[in-house]
């Protein structure tokens, strides 16, 4: 590129914002280091308005264009390709929070803003911001809205679609849509802030939303629960939500190897529960009542549940430090297993111990005695699955087919919360109609006819 390019982007963004050569590169490769590719440079734009001036520059000389956040992402879909002219653009200094409407229980914030900072912001207000996962403290909520980020609330609050009210986002052509609507009803025409909503940064850059808010909770009750097999524990997540209701805020499944990984992961953490079971439930329940209510209310579900033999021990936290010791371990599953064939997949919660079985079985009669690294959200049928350890990679295609396979006899989908960014943008024709392929092409070249937004991800 030429240097007066660059100064043309350093005249929108300021020279200390636009980075190329060595300052670059930690936003040309992907977290795990799957996928790295150089860009022409890196744009820090400071605001919306500066952000549609870089579309603008970079669309005349068709420069394509990579939207970035925290890039925690496992697909690649933050990164770039290499295959042609690429710039990166980050929204790290769009960090704002606009404004919080209490009444309305709303939150509207720019893009850039870290996940774990609008959870606090929330609670300053006596809120809940719902949306909670392992990389909170450096994810930002635009990357969280353009990959549908998912997450251990979802069972109670949804993904991120369904906590969005309303968008800003720049489009293709440098025009911005302001969509910035705290309204919970609007049935004027199609909604059209859902086709950004998961597209990827494809579409366009989103730069700031209206998020929802709840009732801070003030109450909790957190237990890790040793179960027989998946399909107790597909049976105790119905028993507990017919007991508590919509308490049940967070139901996430864990394999005894997923927790032998941690062990050995994180000197110091202790195993839960003395006697040693092939799989756990870590439930979370909260409310808006007293403390005491709730634990009495948990406390009878459960022993209702051993009673029918739904549940083998139980391990219910005493404080605050208990609980989060607890979601220590659920979070440190992914570092603790970082090199082997990941599966980000969802099937109906009613077939996920037939998944587990299925996939378990095929995979053994290929590869004996692989460690299968199963956990995840099964009470949305959300399992990460993964599969042996870093000498498996080199077979990653021959461990998808038959993982893929297995999903897809079960109604399933491919990737239930982290995209598909590079990683699964060609495995994802096998497994969508060809009318689906064509109606997100259609959509694709309706917004972004010169491809310049993302291209070579999810299409």
């Amino acid at each position: 590129m030429q240097a007066t390019i660059i100064e043309q982007f350093a005249a929108i963004v300021g020279t200390g914002n636009v980075l190329t050569g060595a300052e670059a590169a930690s936003y040309c490769a992907d977290w795990r280091k799957q996928y790295a590719a150089s860009a022409q440079c890196v744009a820090r734009p400071g605001t919306t308005e500066e952000v549609a001036q870089v579309v603008r520059l970079a669309a005349a000389q068709r420069l394509a264009i990579v939207p970035q956040g925290g890039n925690t992402g496992l697909c690649g879909g933050s990164v770039p390709t290499g295959t042609r002219p690429e710039i990166v653009v980050s929204l790290s200094r769009m960090n704002r929070v606009r404004s919080v409407d209490a009444l309305n229980n709303t939150l509207t914030a720019e893009a850039g803003c870290v996940l774990a900072e609008l959870q606090r912001t929330a609670a300053a207000h006596e809120r809940l911001f719902p949306l909670s996962l392992g990389a909170e403290g450096s994810c930002q909520i635009g990357g969280n809205l353009s990959t549908n980020a998912g997450g251990v609330n979802v069972l109670r609050y949804g993904n991120t679609r369904d906590l969005t009210l309303g968008l800003e986002v720049v489009l293709p052509d440098g025009r911005v849509w302001n969509g910035l609507r705290g309204l919970r009803k609007d049935n004027t025409g199609y909604d059209l802030k859902q086709l950004f909503v998961g597209a990827e940064g494809t579409l366009g850059i989103i730069t700031a939303a209206v998020l929802k808010l709840y009732p801070l909770p003030s109450a909790s009750a957190t237990a890790w629960i040793a179960v027989e097999s998946p399909a107790r524990a597909v049976e105790l997540l119905a028993a507990l939500r017919s007991a508590c209701g919509d308490r049940l805020s967070a139901f996430e499944l864990i394999s005894r190897h997923c927790v032998e990984a941690v062990l050995a992961h994180r000197p110091g953490t202790r195993d839960p529960l003395a006697e040693r079971s092939d799989w756990y439930v870590l439930a979370e329940l909260t409310d808006t009542g007293e403390q005491a209510a709730l634990a009495v209310m948990v406390e009878r579900a459960l022993d209702d549940c051993a009673q029918r033999r739904l549940v083998r021990d139980v391990a219910l936290a005493a404080s605050q430090a208990q609980s989060a010791a607890l979601w220590q371990i659920r979070e440190s599953i992914p570092e603790a297993q970082f090199k082997n064939v990941k599966h980000d997949v969802s099937v109906p919660v009613s077939l996920v111990p037939e998944f587990i079985a299925r996939a378990g079985i095929a995979l053994d009669a290929v590869f004996p005695g692989t460690a299968v690294f199963c956990f995840g959200h099964v009470g949305d049928g959300n399992l990460h699955y993964n599969i042996g350890d870093a000498a498996l990679v080199a077979k990653a295609s021959e461990v998808n087919r038959i993982v893929y396979g297995s999903v897809a006899a079960l109604g399933g989908s491919i990737s239930a919360e982290h995209g598909l960014g590079q990683l699964k943008r060609e495995e994802i024709r096998h497994h969508k109609s060809a009318l689906e392929m064509e109606l997100m092409q259609r959509i694709k070249q309706a917004f972004d006819p010169q491809d310049l937004m993302n291209p070579g991800k999810v299409l």
